[in-house]
This record gives C-alpha cells, structure tokens and sequence, in this order.
C-alpha cells in the first residue's frame, strides 16, 4: 500500500507482517521477562523510550515548548490560534512521558494544523491511582483556563492515554460545556485486568507483549483498588453525551478487543464511534512510520475526522 493511500487496508502488507515478526522476536521476548521492579521498571522505561526514538520521525521544523504540567508540541508551520488539540499519552501508566510521544504529537500537529499540549502525568509505581487521572484532568482543565473553549479543542490519545481519557470524559459526562469537539484513540486500553486482552491471545498473540505481562505493569498503577472502582472499570452507559471519537487499532495487537468492545459500548449508550482496524499493524503503529508506512495513512484519516468534527460545530452554529 502506498503512503498516498487513504483508505484502511484490506490485507496486511508483507512488511507489515516481517515487522511484527521482528517485534515478536525481540521486544516480545523481552517484555515476558523483564520483572516490575525497580530495576526493571527503568530497564522498561529506557527500552520503549529508544524504540520510539528509533521508529519514529519528528517533522523538520517542529517547535516544542516546555509549559507546566506537560509541553506544547508545534509540528512545522503550525502556530498558537483559537483551536488546539490535548494529548494524552499511554505507558501501561509505568514507561512513558511527553517526551518519548513527541515525534508521533509532531507528525499529528503537522496533520491538523493544530498546536497539541501533551500532559506529563505522573508514573506508578511512584505515583499510584488516581495520581494520573488526576493529572490529565488538571492539564486539560489547564487549557479551559486558558481560554480555549471544550468545543475548540480535541483530544488524542493512545493505550493507556485512552482509558484516561474516557474516565475524564465519561466522570464529566453531565457538563456539556466540558466535552471536546471530537476524540482519537489510538491502541486504547480499556479493560485494567487485561481480561478481553488475554482472550484475544487465543486467537492471535501480541508481538510487543502479553497479556499477563501488561497486567503486572498496570498492576502498578493500581494496586490496592478495586478493580470494579468507577474510575478504573468504566461505565459507559452515558457515553451518549461523548463526543465522536475515532478509534484506530492494529490489528495484530491483543488490544484490538479492547477497541473492539469500546466501540461496541459507545454505540449500544447512543455514542458515535468509528472504528478501524488495521490489519498486520501492531501497538501504536502510528508512532512507527520507519517501520509502518501506514503510520502516516492512519495519522492522515485521524487528521480528517478532526477537521470534519470542527466542520460539523460551524455547521451547527450557522
């Protein structure tokens, strides 16, 4: 598939299927082993901080900007105006920051036009529940303060980023004022006990990591709590009051169930979801464009469906 392309794939693309054969012979070996400790945790954090340096690919000319709370991203051209898109990365809420999520935020302020705050909320297990939930709703809130209003501003997000961000849409589900003009979720992480994860083990193995093994990382944010807790198993019921959202999901990845069953609860509570699986593509692709051309299709499409949402406001307020 040529990266002109823009359309989701019907098939995997062989180089699709040797990529997630390599990331299965090496980081897969390396997550299943590497223990949640302290020395581990750092071992983890160095490794997803290098893969992402290494596949990723930061526009020439983009501009970043260290603010409180997190750090505005610029990709080349883009300047500060009335809209602006929050962006909340994944981590299993352990192993990554604003920073190693700058190329794949650059490539999509690029694609929108957009000037995208991404927040840096704090990690587990130095920081357990609700510290980044906590975080994600004070940087988005940092924004409203700013000026810009909820309907001028979108949300991406990606694996854990996206449980995050249906928690603080869905815990404000009542305030229409609070709401964004749309949503993209990338990968998201939905159910904490990785239940739906490992039942798509049976059908399909992650190349990038088990189930079991995104448990014992998760596991570090919430220890302790209740896995039925409001806040960490979502009750998706109001989701009528959510914005649209595009979710976009590899479909090699164990978390395609988890969008899978997002997209279901959207629509079954009067929500309007879009959900595309990309064949062969494994987590977070998006973040990978030297390893999958289809990075810049899928950040291409996403990049649509915000400008359609804005679109669709100015249709309403004419």
């Amino acid at each position: 598939m040529a990266v002109t392309d823009t359309e989701v794939p019907t098939r995997a693309a062989p180089r699709a299927l040797l990529s997630a054969a390599a990331t299965r012979a090496t980081l897969g070996s390396l997550t299943s082993v590497i223990p949640m400790n302290r020395a581990g945790v750092g071992f983890g954090r160095t490794l997803i901080a290098a893969i992402m340096a290494m596949g990723g690919s930061m526009p020439a000319g983009a501009t970043i900007i260290p603010d409180e709370g997190g750090e505005w991203v610029l990709g080349p051209g883009v300047e500060f105006g009335r809209r602006a898109g929050y962006y909340v990365h994944g981590s299993a809420y352990v192993i990554c920051s604003a920073k190693t999520h700058r190329k794949l935020v650059a490539r999509l302020s690029e694609a929108t036009g957009l000037p995208m705050f991404v927040v840096d909320y704090r990690l587990a297990p130095e920081h357990r529940f609700p510290a980044a939930a906590q975080d994600v709703e004070a940087g988005y809130r940092r924004l409203l303060a700013q000026g810009y209003a909820a309907s001028d501003i979108v949300i991406g997000a990606d694996s854990a980023g996206g449980h995050l961000t249906c928690d603080m849409l869905l815990a404000h589900a009542g305030d229409a004022a609070f709401q964004p003009a749309g949503v993209v979720l990338f990968s998201p992480l939905i159910d904490l006990t990785l239940g739906l994860a490992e039942r798509q083990e049976t059908v399909r193995r992650d190349p990038a990591m088990s189930a079991g093994a995104a448990r014992r990382m998760v596991s570090l944010y919430t220890r302790g709590q209740d896995p039925d807790h409001p806040r960490l198993k979502l009750d998706f019921s109001a989701a009528r009051a959510l914005p649209p959202m595009l979710i976009q999901v590899g479909g090699c990845e164990m978390l395609a169930a988890d969008a899978r069953y997002l997209d279901a609860q959207l629509r079954e509570a009067g929500g309007v979801s879009t959900l595309e699986i990309w064949p062969g593509m494994v987590h977070v692709f998006q973040a990978l464009p030297k390893l999958a051309p289809e990075a810049t299709v899928a950040l291409r499409r996403a990049a649509n469906f915000i400008a359609d949402r804005f679109s669709d406001e100015l249709q309403e307020i004419g």
